[in-house]
């Protein structure tokens, strides 16, 4: 027996060093490809290969965000976006989980609103944009409204789906032990679509994200879709450069925090 366990205890071992292998030799890769091009794209600025006024350069970039936060504007502008996008998103996540578990009790209300939910959701949200400065001015709650509503109509459909396939025996099960849909909707159906939820909740952060940068272009003061905006419109093309490479890290930085809440939500719950 203990030669059996110590057998089973290497082999463990080995796929443990092994899963840490293959994640060190990915994350190694994506590192190299990334210091590739920070490095083609500043030796191509100096050699004139792109013209740098237009396509800017590494260093340009570094200076340009040392400028910014030397006069404390960057740092103001990131705070506020990220503010619209962790608001959005949570008003979000809130509405989307009520509307859901609406549609889930009341499956005549889910067929008389879901061509409403997938026409509203097939719907170029950019063209909502001007609507809504029109209906609530400029402002912060505009572009909160913004990132909403590019996330909102997906949002509510892909819970409501993950809530359908939820396994209908064990529901059965809960209705057969006395149970009501209640107690099917707590105990059977909210847990079974957890995946789903953690999922559409990766994708949504990146939706608020583009929701309210959309907002800021049209009805901002500040935050990073202003700059990108007003450098734009003044040929402060390091600007815009700098203010697109920033949103990319917020939203690198978005989900792999979601991602590490999946991560320790599956681990606690063995899902």
């Amino acid at each position: 027996m203990k030669t059996e366990s110590g057998k089973e205890l290497t082999k463990q071992e080995e796929f443990v060093k092994m899963h840490r292998r293959h994640h060190h030799e990915i994350a190694s890769w994506r590192t190299l490809i990334f210091v590739l091009f920070l490095v083609l794209w500043e030796v191509s600025a100096r050699l004139k290969w792109i013209d740098s006024f237009f396509f800017s350069s590494p260093s340009r970039v570094v200076h340009c965000f040392a400028e910014q936060i030397k006069y404390n504007s960057m740092l103001s502008h990131i705070g506020v976006t990220l503010f619209e996008t962790l608001f959005s998103f949570l008003l979000v996540l809130l509405f989307s989980l009520l509307v859901s578990t609406l549609l889930w009790y009341s499956s005549k209300l889910s067929e008389i609103t879901e061509p409403y939910l997938v026409v509203l959701n097939s719907l170029p949200k950019s063209a909502l944009a001007p609507l809504f400065i029109v209906w609530l001015g400029t402002g912060t709650k505009t572009i909160i409204v913004a990132g909403m509503s590019v996330a909102i109509f997906g949002s509510i459909i892909s819970f409501y789906t993950g809530f359908q396939q939820v396994d209908a025996e064990k529901i059965t099960l809960v209705y057969t032990l006395g149970g009501s849909r209640r107690d099917a909707f707590f105990k059977v159906v909210l847990p079974g679509s957890v995946p789903i939820l953690l999922s559409t909740a990766k994708v949504n952060i990146g939706l608020a994200l583009v929701g309210v940068i959309i907002g800021e272009f049209l009805a901002a003061k500040r935050g990073l879709g202003y700059l990108i905006i007003y450098g734009s419109q003044v040929f402060q093309l390091d600007m815009v450069i700098t203010s697109i490479i920033i949103l990319c890290v917020i939203a690198l930085c978005f989900y792999k925090s979601i991602q590490v809440i999946e991560h320790q939500i599956k681990k606690k719950f063995k899902i």
